[in-house]
């Protein structure tokens, strides 16, 4: 099939918002598809790169995009697919300047819709959204299939293109293939932001409240004595947590699959921060120097499987009450299950002076929906707001295309008197703050390049987010957690937002409250 094909598919996804068009789309498009160009259309249609990194970033695609292609459509998802596989091959010295040349051969070979695609899909920003929850609803459509069906594959694969290849050629005989395994790791189950405790308690019912941990999801799978443990992208490091799977080979089962996440621990039992956890993973060398400074303790809150039986479709309340048996109470998440507001809101005290991020809410009726982030899960945590300055904004892509869509934000550096840029978002705003701040931030323009316009730092913005981290990617050295746009504030002057001290006095502040400002050997 040619890309075109797919480019003009991705524009209508992006000009309609109805979920049902979307999926009539994206059917129609799967019908056409054939043979290996199957698994190749599906990735670019959700917006994924079957090779993963391949290791092309702004600055080289600033350099050949926009630039001179080809009148006509020639090129084929499976040339398209080949330079892929041959960017991501390529690593050392050189190696650079050898992908910015087959990319220039590629963008000349692509046309200028072609090559608009081309350059949102390599950066992750293709948001026309065709989420993989509609791509398993087109399937369906397309295959005569029960999504149920589709879904269920797709969650015990972790692939959905592998799945989509099976069911186009194959139908409903395809889908046997798929089915929970051990050793075989399965996308974890994602959760939504939740506004607050009371809403959840709305939305859910009366329903289960966990710690949740800023850790590193792990999955654990064993069978017999033999224990093996995956990340939440379903890589093995069994090899670099030996205390973990010393901690599960004696639990008094013959099979079992475990969700959970690990994190270090400083002497008084309260967590370290997220980059310091991640200084156990990645390691080939080192591992016993590395566990005796930083031991890690797992904690589990579900369980996926026990003794030759899937409880993925059991509800979760049952999942809960099974792992309790399974695992000894000490490695079992922190929970109660409430449908009391304030039960719960005294809950989520503990566990922020516990040094915890805040709490997960979950329906006890729900099913482990494996590699989907849906209202049955919430994620709820304290948020802060502080005032800051657009410094700058990128265009937007799908829904947004023509507005400028992700704010640069900063603050105030008394030290110079000038701003110091602390993030990025798009999130939290509505099309009319979409159409006001694209035209206000025009106004104010004083250079731009393919993606970006940079503004004169007049308008203040109310920006709520969940924590302050030390980040080397931003020039004050720190960068927000799950930040958003709250409300513009005109009331406000530039010279009365909040200063690059004020985040780096949170970050001591978070630090300090959860005691874990030092790394304790």
């Amino acid at each position: 099939m040619l890309l075109i094909k797919i480019v003009h598919t991705s524009q209508k996804l992006a000009a309609t918002r109805s979920r049902l068009e979307k999926i009539d789309i994206l059917a129609s498009c799967l019908n056409k598809l054939k043979g290996p160009d199957v698994e190749t259309g599906v990735n670019f249609l959700i917006g994924r790169i079957p090779q993963g990194r391949i290791g092309i970033g702004p600055s080289i695609l600033r350099d050949i995009y926009p630039g001179p292609g080809a009148k006509e459509p020639v090129l084929t998802l499976q040339r398209v697919d080949r330079v892929f596989e041959t960017l991501a091959a390529l690593k050392g010295s050189g190696s650079m300047d050898k992908k910015r040349s087959i990319l220039v051969s590629l963008f000349r070979e692509a046309t200028k819709e072609e090559q608009d695609f081309l350059v949102r899909l390599i950066l992750g920003e293709l948001r026309q959204g065709a989420l993989e929850g509609i791509m398993i609803d087109a399937l369906g459509k397309a295959s005569g299939i029960p999504s149920d069906r589709i879904r269920r594959a797709v969650m015990v694969a972790g692939d959905i293109a592998s799945v989509a290849k099976s069911v186009l050629e194959e139908g409903l005989k395809g889908l046997d293939r798929f089915s929970l395994k051990i050793f075989v790791p399965v996308k974890p189950m994602l959760a939504e932001a939740g506004d607050d405790l009371t809403r959840a308690i709305e939305q859910l019912g009366r329903a289960a409240f966990e710690y949740k941990l800023d850790g590193v999801r792990i999955q654990v799978h064993k069978m017999e004595k033999e224990v093996r443990i995956f990340t939440r992208r379903m890589n093995d490091i069994t090899s670099e947590v030996p205390e973990i799977v010393e901690a599960v080979k004696d639990f008094p089962v013959r099979s079992v699959i475990l969700d959970g996440e690990t994190l270090a621990l400083n002497r008084n039992g309260f967590p370290f921060p997220f980059q310091v956890t991640m200084r156990r993973f990645g390691r080939r060398l080192n591992i016993r120097e590395m566990r005796e400074r930083l031991p890690l303790t797992p904690f589990f809150f579900d369980c996926l499987h026990l003794d030759g039986e899937d409880l993925i479709d059991k509800p979760a309340e049952e999942r809960f009450s099974l792992l309790g048996e399974v695992s000894p109470a000490r490695l079992v998440i922190p929970r109660i299950i409430t449908e009391s507001p304030e039960e719960a809101d005294e809950f989520l005290d503990k566990a922020i002076k516990a040094g915890h991020e805040g709490l997960m809410a979950k329906s006890l009726a729900s099913i482990y929906e494996a590699g989907n982030r849906g209202k049955n899960w919430l994620k709820i945590k304290p948020a802060h707001t502080l005032d800051m300055v657009i410094l700058a904004a990128e265009w937007g892509h799908g829904r947004r295309a023509g507005f400028l869509s992700n704010l640069h934000l900063g603050v105030r550096d008394p030290a110079t008197g000038g701003f110091v840029m602390v993030g990025k978002t798009f999130k939290g705003l509505t099309d009319e703050m979409l159409a006001w701040q694209t035209r206000k931030l025009l106004e104010l323009e004083i250079a731009r390049d393919a993606y970006t316009v940079y503004v004169r730092p007049m308008i203040v913005v109310e920006i709520a987010f969940n924590e302050v981290q030390k980040s080397p990617h931003y020039p004050g050295g720190v960068a927000l957690r799950f930040a958003r746009v709250k409300r513009y504030r005109p009331d406000k002057k530039v010279e009365e937002i909040d200063t690059i001290d004020t985040l780096k006095k949170l970050i001591k502040k978070q630090g300090n409250s959860r005691g874990r400002t030092t790394l304790t050997p």
